[in-house]
């Protein structure tokens, strides 16, 4: 009897302990992965920095309190001219009529929805879709939790002008595409982070309006307000840097530590003050982890002069 007895006590022990560290697997991996909204609100507001052109900036070109997401820069092109539009929840104005299938196509395909303004159009090519193709589908699900928990806002933008035909180029790295496993390795998270945060569209090359991707990261973008409107006025002009591995003309010779200042707080190696519209303070919101993996992709871009 005393012997079945201490049998009984310790099978409950064991599945005590059992239950227990259940428990415990099951809070640890809750807290290593965010809720999709929590995700979502990360992406957004840090590498993605979608409200740097969909959030609309006072005459001194201070993001507006109580606006996020309702509209933003109008950018102007030899190809088109375009409003940043509103992607707040407001039917009428937002994204609120759209299901969750339709704002995930127009991310990566770039297509309006087969209703309402422009239907089945396609969005202007300063949209980077061809760069969220690569998202991941617990980010691009995330995401788009996200958008639908945003404050609505009622803010209605003008009907884009198209000059000439939409054309969104396509990036080799989305192209490729990347998979969860990948994220264990910095490199490749770096190479997802600026592949999401569309880094190379304004840090290559373009030729007649083309992307030139086989020049990865030299730069020579130029920004100013002609092109876009709704930075300060003392905004003049900026162009994209070379931000290759190349020891002189691009970054190699930075420390970590100055390549993460230039991203996050918009200062140069020597202490210059960086210009817009490189959206310095949203990935001021990118985690310490993410910051290194994104330098150290940097490190594995070919030189070029």
């Amino acid at each position: 009897m005393a012997s079945a007895a201490w049998a009984l006590r310790a099978r409950g022990r064991l599945i005590g302990c059992a239950l227990a560290l259940a428990i415990a697997c099951s809070t640890t991996h809750s807290a290593a992965a965010p809720a999709p909204v929590e995700r979502g609100s990360y992406l957004v507001n840090s590498i993605l920095a979608c409200g740097n052109c969909h959030s609309p900036r006072s005459a001194d070109g201070r993001l507006v309190a109580g606006r996020d997401l309702a509209g933003g820069l109008v950018i102007n092109t030899p190809a088109f001219e375009a409003k940043a539009s509103n992607i707040t929840p407001d039917r009428e104005t937002g994204i609120g009529a759209w299901s969750e299938a339709e704002i995930k196509r127009a991310l990566v395909e770039g297509v309006r929805p087969g209703h309402g303004l422009l239907a089945g159009t396609s969005l202007a090519a300063v949209m980077p879709t061809g760069f969220f193709k690569a998202l991941l589908p617990r980010d691009l699900d995330a995401i788009v939790a996200y958008l639908r928990s945003v404050k609505p806002v009622r803010s209605a933008s003008p009907l884009p002008v198209y000059k000439l035909p939409v054309v969104h180029d396509k990036y080799p790295d989305a192209e490729t595409g990347f998979t969860e496993a990948q994220m264990a390795d910095p490199v490749r998270r770096g190479a997802y982070l600026a592949t999401i945060g569309h880094c190379m569209e304004c840090h290559s090359p373009r030729e007649k309006g083309v992307s030139d991707y086989s020049r990865l990261g030299k730069g020579g973008r130029p920004f100013g307000p002609q092109i876009v409107k709704g930075f300060p006025a003392s905004w003049k002009q900026s162009v994209a840097r070379n931000i290759t591995s190349h020891p002189v003309a691009g970054i190699g010779a930075w420390t970590d530590a100055q390549i993460k200042r230039a991203i996050t707080k918009g200062i140069s190696r020597d202490g210059r003050k960086l210009d817009p519209p490189m959206a310095f303070a949203f990935y001021d919101r990118m985690t310490q982890a993410d910051l290194d993996a994104l330098v150290a992709y940097l490190r594995t871009v070919a030189p070029l002069e």
